[in-house]
């Protein structure tokens, strides 16, 4: 029989794939089987964790700002990808596991807050994370606080601790509450550019800014009633923690410049003379303190101690069993898909949705840290709490440091809602924003001309004057969502429309003070909504807590991380020298943050898109 060399050569190269082909089924199962492996460690723990001695001391190193959820940024993604410690926020609801664990964990001895680089977080954020502390002291744990220096968000923290250093060169810097806002009136008018503000509400302030050069006379004394109920908060806490008399610390700023010149301008010594503070020391002065104090490692050469990362992962919440759902709504709400940092009102409502249909989750809590935005997007969100209270699961909103506007709007439809005495909330009011630029066209010699069908086709266009048409039409949108919000704020709170609109009209109140005027139940933690959720469900004690949240897909993280805001891409043409740098780097940011915000008021936006939005800022 003749040979054939192809036949032969194929039947080799058979063999060969064939051999390749199983290889590569091997190796990817293989690595299926790890990856399974790896997953039933991470959920059921792995024994490969030692345990902790005894005098341990938990080390809260804190960097970055305190939020409720993580959000995405291009540093933290590319730090992650080499295994570096790239954490820019910490999640509040970490502090807490760790710090209520510490407090009854019988193998920590001491919790050392170092607060260097933490940047701060809302009020109510703070607070939570101070009354978190106070748990450990009255678990018998001493608890040291350290910082280079202290700003005013990083000393309330810090006031709670038993101890508090500070760096012999540094400072504790307390201002106060209070900022004075830009103004763009008469430069909007030099550009040529009219704001049409529509609203309903007259402590609807949020867009003044842009039609006025100051705060009106109600705007003034809403602003004032807020900032002085916030700052006689603050300074009382703070005074309590240090067993200071009433008005130490406005006695203590007030006299600043005198203090600082008797020192010989030694901040650091004027902050020990006013007992903010226990004493001066450098971080390793710290580190022998707690060396002398507690166990010497040797194989750290410091102090037997645990970090916070690593201990918050020793505690992760049990997989399975019945559950308080949490859903956070954490930023400015929009009608449609958000991540992280941004409440999508349909990403929201669908995460409502998915736990209401979870058989495993009794109770649902909602986690609201919010200024507010779209009224459509609000509704999405309250109507599928509304079905979720229908359909038997009890629905409990604790409020954060914002509820306001929108915030509020979808608060309304829960068994309880629970705020912060700190919180900004209410601030129930309706606006639009429609800006025209038509004197701008005149002076660049830009006309606009042209035919419709109808007066509505064309009506609203940024390069002609605002027909009073559309702004009668916009208006009568504007009052219906007023109505709907008063309406249903009214059915919420069981009280009459005519009684909310008296504590609405836009205005924005504390906690404290939305409690005195009946807009939220009762003042409280982010820890006793949990509880409640849990005894309405009738759980008991062992229950767990579920947070529902929407993972981010690659390309939403690419996304990301190609994009840049407005204001971003403002602050990056000045600091390549494209645009003149004529006022410092922090007022150009801000004025670019300000036209930005502006015009996304305007772009795109639907003609009678309501509003529900608080310009809440406390620094």
């Amino acid at each position: 029989m003749a040979f054939k060399p192809f036949s032969a050569l194929r039947r080799g190269f058979g063999w060969l794939w064939s051999a390749l082909d199983a290889t590569r089924r091997t190796f990817f199962n293989l690595l299926f089987l790890l990856f399974i492996i790896l997953l039933a460690w991470m959920v059921f723990g792995g024994s490969g964790v030692k345990p902790l001695s005894k005098n341990t001391t938990l080390v809260l190193e804190l960097k970055g700002d305190l939020v409720e959820q993580y959000q995405t940024t291009l540093r933290e993604t590319v730090l992650d990808s080499v295994g570096g410690d790239s954490k820019r926020t910490v999640r509040l609801r970490d502090v807490l596991v760790a710090l209520d664990e510490a407090a009854k964990d019988p193998h920590i001895s001491t919790v050392v807050l170092l607060l260097d680089e933490m940047e701060g977080g809302g009020l109510a954020m703070l607070r939570e994370f101070g009354a978190a502390v106070d748990r450990v002291k009255a678990g018998g744990k001493k608890v040291v606080a350290w910082s280079g220096q202290y700003d005013q968000k990083r000393y309330l923290v810090a006031s709670h601790a038993n101890e508090v250093y500070i760096h012999p060169m540094g400072m504790v810097l307390i201002e106060g509450f209070g900022r004075h806002k830009n103004y763009y009136r008469d430069a909007l008018d030099k550009l040529g550019v009219t704001v049409n503000l529509i609203k309903v509400g007259t402590y609807k302030s949020f867009a003044e800014p842009y039609i006025a050069n100051g705060p009106s006379d109600a705007a003034r004394e809403a602003d004032s009633y807020l900032y002085n109920a916030l700052w006689s908060g603050y300074t009382g806490l703070v005074e309590k923690n240090r067993k200071l008399p009433e008005g130490s610390v406005a006695s203590f700023i007030e006299t600043l410049p005198q203090q600082m010149e008797a020192a010989g301008g030694n901040a650091a010594q004027v902050a020990l003379q006013a007992k903010l503070v226990d004493g001066l020391k450098t971080r390793d002065e710290v580190r022998d303190l707690l060396i002398k104090r507690g166990v010497y490692d040797e194989k750290i050469k410091s102090f037997r101690q645990v970090g916070f990362y690593d201990y918050v992962s020793r505690h992760q919440q049990k997989p399975f069993g019945d559950a308080v759902g949490v859903i956070v709504a954490a930023g400015n709400i929009t009608e449609g898909i958000g991540g992280p940092g941004v409440v999508g009102g349909l990403t929201t409502a669908n995460l409502i949705r998915h736990a209401r249909e979870d058989d495993q989750i009794k109770a649902l809590v909602l986690r609201v840290d919010s200024p507010g935005g779209s009224a459509y997007g609000s509704e999405l969100i309250r109507r599928e709490l509304e079905l979720t209270r229908a359909a038997g699961k009890p629905v409990v909103v604790s409020m954060g440091s914002l509820a306001a506007s929108g915030g509020y709007w979808i608060s309304m439809a829960s068994d309880e809602v629970i705020a912060d005495p700190a919180t900004i909330t209410g601030s129930i009011g309706v606006f639009a924003i429609l800006p025209t630029a038509d004197k701008v066209g005149d002076k660049l010699g830009i006309h606009t001309d042209g035919v419709t069908t109808t007066w509505l086709a064309d009506a609203y266009n940024p390069l002609r004057p605002l027909d009073p048409r559309f702004g009668k039409l916009v208006q009568s949108s504007i009052n219906h969502v007023y109505s709907e919000f008063t309406t249903k704020a009214a059915a919420a709170r069981k009280t009459t429309v005519a009684k909310i609109d008296e504590v609405g009209q836009g205005r924005v109140w504390t906690g404290a003070q939305a409690k005195e005027r009946g807009l939220v139940d009762r003042l409280g933690s982010y820890g006793d909504a949990l509880q409640s959720a849990a005894r309405r469900a009738r759980l008991g004690e062992d229950y767990r807590v579920a947070y529902v949240e929407r993972p981010i897909t690659r390309v939403e993280r690419f996304l990301q991380l190609m994009g840049a805001s407005a204001a971003q891409a403002v602050t990056i043409q000045v600091k390549l020298g494209l645009l003149e740098e004529a006022l410092p780097a922090g007022p150009v940011a801000q004025v670019a943050e300000d036209m930005a915000f502006l015009s996304e008021l305007a772009d795109g936006r639907k003609p009678f898109a309501a509003v529900t939005h608080c310009l809440c800022e406390i620094p």
